[in-house]
């Protein structure tokens, strides 16, 4: 209604020079013929009205063509469009076209450079992440042969830094794949507390070194552990969990996990005994690049593993919190949906290794 209205509007004087011309024609036949003009009047009418609406019916589908030609020139701003845009503007409109289109194309050629330089990157990242992962095992393969070799805090300090360098790699890695348009995750059934204990089967001799007690409370029902979850992207975000709560640890720690199921949903709590978080800086914690200004572990921190946990659970369609007291220690909190919530997900149809 609005757009017939606008059009009206548009061509108000072409309608107002019809009815004057209408009138005038009328005016000339009532004073040659007053009966013959009381005979034609309603002709004269009909027909006015006819012409008018045929106009305005014309100029409307001509307008909407331009509309959706208009459209089509945005998404598409090739010579065809340009051209079938240019026909339906009109001339007092044809140099606008013409700079636009030209503006459009050179706009389109900077995104394909900045995309295919973007692919490249990831690309590159992601292969020399691979690439230094081979040394890496070498060096973790002489470290468990010859460990014997070593004073104890050598070895500890070796696997310090073994694990801060996969640790790095991996976080590398898995910004690569945040921010690139392929996904490659793969979903299936797996045991959560297997794959809680593979991490920590991992992150052993650190946590042996702090002394961390790990303790798993008995759940109030049912003990169901099993979600559809990408077995790589969990096995990231756990592991940045873990490695946040080694930083961060105080003494005596303890490192406390849990599983509760509501209806469908899957609920892991991770809770450790240490520093904890202000309250002015919990909403920060998922932050990129945020370290927060507490403790030692501060200087052993990036700022990137919970911040990338955060981006590839969201990915993933699993929703992580964080909760904390100052003084009280620091929990995260994972939510596994039911099988039903990942239907609207498009699972790759592709292997990979």
């Amino acid at each position: 209604m609005k757009g017939s209205w606008n059009i009206v509007k548009q061509y108000a004087p072409w309608l107002g020079l019809l009815l004057c011309i209408d009138g005038f024609a009328a005016l000339l036949l009532w004073l040659a013929d007053v009966r013959a003009f009381r005979a034609l009047t309603g002709v004269i009418l009909l027909a006015t009205v006819l012409v008018a609406a045929g106009a305005l019916a014309a100029a409307g589908y001509r307008a909407f063509r331009r509309e959706q030609a208009f459209l089509e020139f945005l998404n598409t701003p090739d010579e065809k469009h340009e051209e079938m845009l240019v026909k339906l503007a009109g001339p007092a409109q044809t140099v606008s076209v013409r700079r636009l289109g030209e503006t459009l194309r050179d706009r389109e050629r900077l995104c394909a450079r900045a995309t295919a330089r973007a692919e490249d990157y990831e690309e590159y990242v992601e292969t020399w992440a691979h690439e230094i992962k081979t040394p890496l095992s070498l060096l973790t393969l002489l470290l468990d042969n010859r460990r014997e070799e070593f004073p104890e805090s050598v070895g500890y300090k070796l696997d310090v830094i073994r694990n801060r360098m996969h640790e790095y790699v991996e976080q590398m890695l898995y910004y690569a794949r945040l921010k690139s348009t392929h996904k490659d995750y793969l979903f299936e059934q797996l045991d959560i507390r297997e794959c809680v204990d593979e991490v920590l089967e991992d992150y052993r001799i650190l946590l042996d070194e702090k002394k961390f007690d790990v303790t798993f409370p008995a759940a109030a029902g049912p003990a169901d552990e099993k979600a559809y979850v990408d077995r790589r992207g969990l096995y990231f975000i756990l592991s940045q969990i873990i490695s946040n709560a080694v930083k961060y640890s105080g003494e005596d720690p303890t490192l406390e996990i849990s599983f509760s199921r509501s209806g469908y949903e899957l609920m892991l709590r991770i809770r450790n005994s240490g520093m904890g978080v202000r309250s002015c800086d919990l909403p920060h914690i998922f932050e990129k690049g945020f370290t927060g200004g507490t403790g030692d572990g501060r200087k052993n921190a990036t700022g990137m593993g919970l911040y990338l946990a955060k981006g590839i659970a969201g990915e993933m369609n699993l929703k992580l919190e964080a909760a904390s007291e100052w003084g009280k220690g620091f929990e995260i909190r994972v939510s596994f949906p039911g099988a039903v919530s990942y239907t609207h997900l498009t699972l790759p149809t592709t292997s990979r290794v």
